[in-house]
């Protein structure tokens, strides 16, 4: 029965996801969709899976979202992979999801697809980890394409708060003083320190997994982001379950704050 239920979705899966194209108003879709890669652990647990599998399962699916978001004409991806909280993990479990991770975004830049921008606290990453983000933001740099944020070691508090030092550390370089500073100082000077600066805020900001909630991710920029939940765990992520997604965002009434 389920060999029977999978051909069939084989087949009409993709006139579906055909119609759903053709019918996304091309005025309405998102330029920057952020995605928050959830489940892998609890889908390796579901199929009765080493949590290891789950993360490179997850790692897989991320090249496929990269061409559906290019499929609709997205310019920004911003994907977060692990959190500052996640530094946190027994040695031996962050040491092996970093090697997944190191992994994934190599071979992203080895595609040469994509312009790979690492995001997050680099400084609280083991220096190999560092390395390899970097290396594959220099590969990439001069790479025509969608812009992909990768976020590692990311944390909005951290980022807000790294931004704000990093403003303080400007003027006083310039010999600003405090009580000048906080008489000048606006949202968009802060905006202008972040780990995106220079790039359009996410529209869209999709969530896997469930779990209707932020857990920290660009809360600066997604002030006035949509936000889609999807139930599917991140590996079981599929072009349909984005897509649809992406068709909610774009039959939205976006109030911008209101």
């Amino acid at each position: 029965m389920a060999n029977w239920k999978d051909a069939v979705r084989r087949v009409l899966y993709p006139a579906y996801e055909a119609r759903v194209v053709r019918r996304l108003p091309p005025d309405r879709l998102p330029k920057h969709v952020g995605v928050m890669l959830d489940g892998n652990r609890r889908w390796a647990k579901a199929v009765g899976a080493e949590t290891a599998h789950g993360y490179r399962a997850g790692a897989a699916n991320i090249e496929p979202l990269l061409g559906w978001c290019e499929e609709v004409g997205v310019e920004v991806v911003t994907l977060w992979l692990l959190s500052t909280d996640n530094l946190n993990r027994p040695a031996d479990q962050l040491e092996g999801l970093l090697g997944i991770i190191e992994g994934a975004v190599s071979a992203l830049a080895e595609q040469g697809r994509w312009r790979l921008h690492p995001v997050g606290s680099l400084d609280l990453l083991p220096a190999s980890t560092a390395r390899n983000l970097k290396a594959a933001e220099e590969s990439t740099r001069h790479v025509d394409g969608l812009l992909v944020n990768v976020a590692v070691g990311y944390g909005g508090r951290r980022e807000i708060a790294d931004a704000v030092r990093s403003l303080l550390q400007e003027h006083a370089g310039k010999g600003t003083s405090i009580e000048e500073l906080a008489e000048t100082l606006d949202v968009e000077h802060i905006a202008e320190h972040l780990y995106t600066k220079g790039q359009p805020d996410p529209d869209l900001v999709i969530r896997t997994s469930g779990e209707q909630r932020l857990g920290g991710f660009l809360l600066w920029q997604s002030a006035q982001s949509e936000f889609y939940f999807c139930e599917a765990y991140w590996p079981d992520f599929r072009r349909v379950d984005f897509l649809r997604a992406v068709r909610a965002y774009a039959e939205r009434e976006r109030r911008f704050g209101s």
